[in-house]
């Protein structure tokens, strides 16, 4: 009876209460509250990332994916926190390109002293995309990485690869007045095609490039051999979680739930998804004469990283068309890094970089003058000019993180060793490293 009571009386004051409250007030905290949702979905795609690896892995590196994982959104948000936000949201410093420097923590307060929820909701929205960024490494590097080699990558990353690209596109966001150099060119990534998911790419292919195949990958002889992940269940697990999770990445980037264009976001972002597994399994079933699983998880992600910068401002039938595309790409993308013999494991780098090339750069010929920021692409009357500015801010990230991945990974290979032992690469990394193993019972 008090549980019933209790219900009774919140339904009587709840129409009260909301009377007390401005519309103005009403609508700013429903807004926080879908922001910060749509941040915990984000944070949630941490578990798709670390599933999809692990499965894409072999048995006796899990345990060490996983940790990679864990550790990536740990050390992320903490540098993310103390110096990353300051970069791309802070006080600029050199005004003509958006750089700032970190934040007290009085400026997450209000002008009496107390906290500051909407800049703590923003806070939080953003330092779960540096963790995706951050996280896109790991799996393009796995099996053969030193751990605490690792975490030193992934908080450069996190601190200050990430940020400074960030600062140049999307410094606007917390602050309307600065605008960094890509933001006054008019380049448009509303969820993060290029400033998430292909920053985090090119970090990734950096790292692997400077650390090499791993052993048994590609024979003198020319011929390249198939590595197989260890679960597949798991890895397509992983890969729903991540879709799950990107209704937070891409409707949740509207911040606000006026106006309802979360609901057309969250369309495209689906019709998207769904096209990039089947150009996948199309073309894969094609080349190979049969559905390769693998390809159809990474395709569905190729439609999800591909719709991510053009959502807000493309029609149903133009995401579909960029989805099927981006599935297509991803197979392409991993044909032609094995043929460069560049080792990636989990197809990081044509999931999250050459998909996300190809959304980014989609804006510049899909854009619907009645969708979104009412930007014309090449297809719907408009002209060159938006694709060229695409293709500069595609560009300018491909030179920025993969020149500062390769800085980073050299640095680290020549001080404190960046790949492990062939020895412990036979072994695997699990015991090794970490002392534990995914499966003890079948050793």
């Amino acid at each position: 009876m008090k549980r019933i009571a209790s219900v009774l009386l919140f339904l009587l004051t709840t129409p009260l209460l909301a009377e007390e409250m401005s519309d103005a007030t009403l609508r700013s905290e429903t807004n926080l509250l879908w922001m910060c949702i749509a941040a915990f979905l984000v944070f949630f795609m941490q578990a798709g990332f670390a599933f999809v690896e692990a499965g894409f892995t072999r048995a006796k590196n899990a345990v060490n994916i996983l940790m990679k994982n864990v550790a990536d959104f740990s050390v992320g948000g903490l540098a993310f926190f103390l110096f990353g936000f300051g970069i791309m949201f802070g006080p600029h410093l050199l005004e003509g390109l958006g750089f700032g420097n970190p934040v007290p923590f009085s400026f997450f307060e209000s002008t009496d002293g107390k906290p500051d929820p909407n800049k703590f909701g923003f806070l939080l929205f953003q330092m779960v995309f540096c963790g995706t960024a951050a996280t896109i490494s790991s799996g393009a590097m796995a099996e053969r990485t030193k751990f605490h080699a690792y975490l030193v990558y992934s908080l450069l990353a996190s601190g200050f690869v990430y940020p400074v690209f960030g600062s140049l596109a999307w410094s606007n966001l917390f602050d309307s007045e600065t605008a960094g150099f890509l933001v006054n060119l008019g380049f448009i990534d509303f969820a993060g095609s290029t400033v998430v998911h292909s920053v985090g790419a090119w970090l990734g292919l950096a790292g692997t490039i400077v650390l090499g195949p791993r052993i048994g990958k590609f024979r003198s002889d020319g011929k390249i051999i198939p590595i197989f992940g260890h679960n597949m269940s798991m890895a397509a697990l992983g890969m729903f979680i991540l879709w799950f999770g990107w209704y937070g990445f891409n409707p949740g980037s509207t911040v606000a739930v006026d106006g309802g264009a979360f609901a057309f976001v969250a369309v495209t972002t689906t019709l998207a998804a769904c096209a990039g597994a089947l150009g996948s399994m199309f073309l894969s079933w094609t080349l190979f004469r049969r559905p390769d699983i693998s390809m159809v998880i990474n395709g569905a992600l190729a439609g999800l990283v591909a719709i991510t910068a053009p959502c807000y401002d493309v029609d149903a039938f133009a995401s579909i068309i960029i989805g099927f595309v981006a599935g297509l790409v991803v197979v392409g993308g991993v044909i032609l890094l094995d043929h460069m013999r560049i080792d990636d494991p989990v197809g990081a780098v044509s999931v999250h970089g050459f998909a996300g090339v190809w959304g980014t750069l989609s804006v510049g010929l899909f854009a619907h003058p009645s969708y979104g920021s009412g930007s014309k692409g090449l297809f719907y009357g408009g002209d060159w000019s938006l694709l060229g500015i695409q293709a500069a801010g595609v560009g300018i990230a491909f030179i920025w993180a993969l020149g500062m991945g390769l800085i980073i990974a050299l640095a680290l290979k020549y001080t404190i060793g960046l790949r492990v032992s062939e020895e412990e690469e036979i072994e695997g990394l699990d015991i090794l490293e970490h002392g534990n193993e995914a499966y003890p019972e079948q050793v």
